[in-house]
């Protein structure tokens, strides 16, 4: 017979942990366990070893809701995420309840039995568990592999090419040279951590992306730690950073032209004098139409003043036995180069579902609330803010699906399903114009054209909407 729980939460990293610690808290008695396809704690945060490695949000609204920050630096590196997570998972006896190497393959619906029947592979055999309710946590990317174009000549490079996602952990880069090609977030925290060693680093980029400096450590945070204690001083700097993060927002949307400039003078101001900031820091796009970079203490810049990097804006023709060849003809020599060439994204971690024998095609199910799927009884999933730190939406997913456990409880039903009328249209789920996302977005669920069936992006708004509005809104429906 199968294992049953009354909730089995999918991923152990970010997402996953917080969740169960609410689960747990709210619902002592209710059994529930944490599946996780690798053979540890931590997800993006344990898989992602790659020199210099940190958030790309600050960590006072990174962290958890319910427990505070406390580390000088809000712009923390990998493995002081790792740590946190696994402290809360610690204290919080979450440790004992994770099944690690369990990779979830399928998960089917029984409306009979009102149950999931999850098929779990570990060890190379296929076991089942069974759930009431499916709680998926997995994150949106794939963490078998990351997005590598195919580069005519790569066979031929003499070097070593890497990508940031498997980052071999005895790679060698003192005193060599480095071509690490992108711009995102990754790329910016890369090149500046690898310039301390390498003998050159150079950020090869198609296009650029809007870098703003930004201080490591949150100095009002830390006063305020010294005044009220931590708890306290963690809920005003969140809400804090919460203001400040809408507003470059909402400005970058509506005013573009002024945030366009503003960043552009913090790029100035951290740049060598007479810098050409129009041709390697002066994106075609508008702020935030892609996600902003941050670089702590200007470290990016620090590393192209003291001349240990520096940024090529151009196009790569291919490889050669020594380096790339650019469109514009020129060369760049290299002994290793890094593809920091972005993710591949994967819907609700490739797990294949079935309703009552009906395999469900996720692009013909449309998002409720960016957290449940028409039509799919029972089964909610966490996708983060784009715009913002990825656990604020993370923490109000938690607690709406503890609000709904507890609707039903209260009311003796054993089902819910979002159920949209015929006359809500459809779009894409993620608004955002981001390579990576624009490559996978036709394999995910859709959203519709209005609300409820929208994916927040808003936190304030979402606060109102996942933890105060009404659980019987006409759209889920119970049985």
């Amino acid at each position: 017979m199968s294992e049953h729980f009354d909730v089995l939460i999918v991923g152990a990293g970010l997402s996953g942990i917080g969740a169960a610690h609410q689960l747990q808290a709210r619902f002592p008695r209710r059994g529930y366990a944490i599946l996780e396809a690798r053979t540890t704690i931590g997800g993006t945060w344990d898989l992602f070893r790659y020199p210099g490695v940190r958030s790309d949000s600050d960590m006072h609204t990174l962290g958890y809701r319910f427990r505070p920050w406390t580390q000088a630096k809000a712009i923390a590196d990998g493995p002081a995420i790792l740590d946190y997570i696994r402290d809360t998972a610690a204290e919080a006896g979450i440790e004992q309840r994770i099944r690690f190497g369990h990779k979830v393959i399928r998960a089917s619906w029984d409306s009979r039995t009102a149950r999931w029947t999850v098929e779990v592979r570990h060890d190379d055999t296929t076991s089942t568990l069974t759930c009431a309710f499916l709680y998926i946590c997995g994150g949106y990317y794939h963490y078998d592999r990351g997005h590598t174009p195919g580069f005519a000549g790569s066979a031929d490079f003499a070097g070593t090419i890497v990508h940031p996602q498997h980052w071999p952990a005895d790679l060698d880069y003192a005193g060599k040279r480095v071509v690490v090609v992108g711009s995102g977030a990754t790329a910016v925290t890369v090149v500046p951590a690898m310039a301390d060693t390498a003998a050159h680093v150079t950020m090869l980029q198609r296009s650029p992306t809007y870098i703003l400096p930004v201080p490591a450590e949150d100095a009002l945070a830390i006063r305020l730690r010294e005044l009220l204690g931590p708890r306290r001083a963690y809920a005003l700097s969140r809400w804090k950073n919460v203001l400040v993060g809408t507003l470059i927002y909402q400005l970058s949307r509506r005013r573009p032209r002024m945030m366009r400039k503003f960043i552009r003078g913090q790029n100035v101001k951290h740049l060598p004098a007479g810098y050409d900031v129009d041709t390697h820091f002066n994106p075609s796009y508008d702020p935030w139409d892609q996600r902003l970079c941050l670089v702590p203490d200007a470290d990016l810049f620090r590393a192209i003043r003291e001349g240990s990097a520096t940024v090529v804006t151009d196009r790569i023709e291919g490889f050669t036995p020594t380096g790339l060849r650019l469109e514009s003809g020129s060369e760049l020599d290299a002994d290793i180069v890094v593809l920091a060439t972005g993710l591949r994204l994967l819907a609700l971690g490739g797990i294949e579902l079935t309703v009552d024998g009906r395999a469900i095609a996720l692009p013909k199910t449309l998002a409720y609330k960016g957290m449940m799927l028409s039509g799919i009884p029972n089964l909610v999933f966490t996708i983060g803010y784009t715009n913002a730190s990825w656990t604020l939406k993370a923490d109000l997913v938690a607690e709406f699906a503890c609000r709904v456990l507890r609707y039903m409880d209260r009311n003796g039903y054993d089902q819910c399903v979002p159920t949209p009328d015929h006359s809500v249209a459809t779009m894409p789920l993620l608004d955002f114009q981001a390579g990576y996302v624009l490559r996978s977005m036709d394999e995910f669920p859709r959203a519709g054209h209005r609300k409820p069936w929208r994916l927040g992006m808003n936190y304030a708004q979402d606060l109102i909407t996942l933890r105060h509005a009404r659980i019987q809104d006409g759209t889920l429906r119970f049985a």
